[in-house]
């Protein structure tokens, strides 16, 4: 990332002149991450299982400046200029009604407690991931935050793997989301061009070219769903109790010969079956992204797409049809599959460039959500993970 103006995009130019107006000042640190949509790999990540995720080439930017009264002040050009005034703590308080600034305030806490040495800060807060489509807008903000406070505070000693796991943490201690690491690792080690294979067990990450030529068409429901509030965490306590029914420390390491022997009730044996073969889809899809094989990679994302559906049942209606659309313009040249945590969000699509256009008219012709509107589409890109850099960009 430079910061010369002639390089940045409107947002990042309008978190730099929204921080200069309201400090009187340039900020010193100018942050950027990714979010990140999710070819193949749902819900597997708090099971330490694997995920195919890609950071796309939609950011949050974070414009920051220190402080030395051990404060910080935060202002979300997307929420309507909203500010929040906290002091600088590892065990801050939450904001009453939570929100954007929960995720503020707890993503900061995390980061206290790993440098002390932190004195506080300005921060200035806008982005183009949208919110509550299953595209990770929440880790996005988390990495922002990190790197621009971590390029304040002189740090040099987190990795990319390392912050990732504060956000997490802050997600699950502070906001109340018992999420896994999948979209912060993402966020914080994405690769331009590639998608990424992590294995959440170990955080080992291997770049996987995407083929020249595809396309990653994500269509948004319009379906909002917020994890905490969905059930999001009670997927997870079903998959802990699969897990424990047979014996492994987590789902990674069963079978489907071990779920079918277990005893376990149907819906919870559902829950595991999902998990068990997913991970395998995640390893077959790398395989066939490697190869090229296109055919292959829409097979096990239609596969994927169904067991969600049915065995995990994190679908709804909306999100089937938009998936179901893609995948009868695409045929045999990709694949399309609902991505995220479920209960709305989005659908992505990998598929020819030259699809492109029928995919969209399909989409206009042939979807409207619960309320009359039609699907947001974003055509997007495989872009590099979260940076930060001395903001030399006069507002």
């Amino acid at each position: 990332m430079t910061s010369a103006s002639t390089d940045l995009p409107p947002t990042a130019l309008a978190v730099v002149r929204a921080f200069t107006e309201r400090h009187g000042a340039a900020p010193t640190v100018l942050a950027r991450a990714p979010g990140r949509v999710n070819l193949i790999g749902e819900h597997t990540d708090y099971n330490d299982g694997f995920v195919l995720p890609v950071a796309i080439d939609r950011d949050t930017w974070v414009a920051a400046g220190p402080r030395d009264d051990g404060q910080v002040d935060a202002l979300a050009l997307d929420e309507q200029l909203a500010d929040d005034r906290f002091a600088l703590s590892a065990e801050p308080p939450h904001f009453p009604g939570g929100g954007w600034r929960d995720h503020v305030r707890g993503t900061l806490a995390q980061l206290a407690a790993e440098l002390p040495a932190l004195a506080g800060m300005n921060l200035v807060i806008a982005g183009d991931v949208p919110m509550g489509a299953g595209l990770s807008s929440s880790a996005s903000l988390a990495l922002g935050l990190l790197r621009a406070a971590q390029r304040l505070a002189g740090d040099t000693t987190l990795d990319g793997k390392r912050l990732a796991r504060l956000a997490q943490q802050a997600e699950n201690r502070f906001v109340g989301c018992q999420c896994g690491i999948m979209d912060q690792l993402a966020s914080a080690e994405g690769r331009a061009g590639h998608a990424l294979l992590i294995d959440c067990r170990s955080l080992d990450t291997e770049p996987v070219p995407l083929p020249a030529g595809t396309a990653l068409l994500i269509a948004h429901s319009r379906v909002r769903r917020g994890l905490v509030d969905s059930a999001y965490n009670e997927r997870r306590r079903q998959c802990e109790a699969a897990a424990a029914g047979v014996g492994a420390k987590a789902l990674r390491d069963a079978t489907l010969a071990q779920l079918e022997a277990a005893g376990l009730d149907d819906k919870t044996f559902r829950r595991g079956r999902h998990i068990v073969t997913e991970n395998e889809r995640v390893i077959a899809a790398t395989r066939a992204l490697r190869a090229g094989d296109m055919r292959q990679l829409g097979q096990l994302m239609k596969a994927s797409h169904a067991s969600m559906r049915d065995d995990f049942e994190i679908t709804v209606p909306a999100v089937d049809q938009l998936a179901a659309l893609l995948q009868d313009v695409i045929g045999d040249a990709g694949g399309a599959r609902m991505t995220g945590g479920g209960f709305g969000g989005c659908v992505i699509a990998l598929l020819p460039q030259s699809l492109v256009p029928a995919a969209v008219r399909a989409l206009e012709d042939g979807y409207r959500s619960p309320e009359g509107e039609p699907a947001l589409v974003y055509l997007c890109e495989a872009g590099p993970g979260a940076e930060a850099a001395a903001a030399t960009v006069a507002g």
